[in-house]
Parts: C-alpha cells; sequence; structure tokens
C-alpha cells in the first residue's frame, strides 16, 4: 500500500491518510485482516508525526475500517458489506453535491441541473 502525502492540500494530513486506506479497502487492495504498518512506521516513512498516524488510525477504527489489537498492530477490520456501501453513498452524495454547486457557480438554474442530471442518467442506461 502506497500512500501519498499533498502538504500544500488544504485538506489535513489524518484525513488524506483515513481517505487513501478506507478507498484501499474498498476497492480491496487492503484484505480483511491484513496487518498495516505500525504507527511509527507509517509516521516515519511518511515524514509526519506519530500523533498525525495515530489519529488517522483511531478516525478509521472509530469508523470500523480497522481493529487494533494492543501489542500486536492494526489490522483491516471483517468485511462489512454494509459499511462499505454506506462509505460509497457518501462518497456519491459529496460529488453530487460538488456537481450542483459547480453548475450554480457558473449560473445553471436547479432546473438546468435537475435537466441535465436526467439527461446523463439516460446516457447511461
Amino acid at each position: 500500500m502506497k500512500l501519498m502525502i499533498n502538504n500544500s492540500s488544504m485538506q489535513p494530513i489524518y484525513e488524506q491518510i483515513v481517505e487513501q486506506i478506507k478507498r484501499a479497502v474498498m476497492t480491496g487492495e487492503l484484505k480483511e485482516e491484513e496487518i498495516l504498518p505500525s504507527v511509527r512506521t507509517l509516521s516515519k516513512d511518511l515524514k509526519i508525526s506519530a500523533l498525525t498516524a495515530k489519529k488517522a488510525y483511531d478516525c478509521l477504527e472509530e469508523e470500523g475500517f480497522i481493529i487494533t489489537v494492543h501489542g500486536k498492530g492494526s489490522f483491516v477490520a471483517p468485511a462489512n458489506r454494509d459499511l462499505i456501501l454506506e462509505e460509497m453513498r457518501k462518497q456519491v452524495e459529496a460529488d453530487l453535491e460538488m456537481a450542483i454547486q459547480k453548475g450554480r457557480s457558473c449560473g445553471m438554474t436547479n432546473q438546468e441541473i435537475k435537466e441535465t442530471f436526467d439527461m446523463i442518467l439516460e446516457e447511461t442506461l
């Protein structure tokens, strides 16, 4: 697993890590029960604070993507299909929200945005 940190991004580093690990779990790049690098190793490899790496792992554990076993490390949690589907739905909603904001920023009305969405939806069937 290769993580990339963008130091010029407005997104906090721990969120970048969380997002990339979630994506790797959802795409199957990271398999169920696969061990993740230790907090210390991750922080060293990415040249970030150990506290930042720990915060990312804490968030992932809170959301059910990883399990941490004291003295053994952090592992990808057993697949929870509902959790993964919910995460994917949240990403779709965020993408749609961004598309709506772009449409509004160039002067499109709600009706024009809906018509564009319906047209694209029809084309993909």
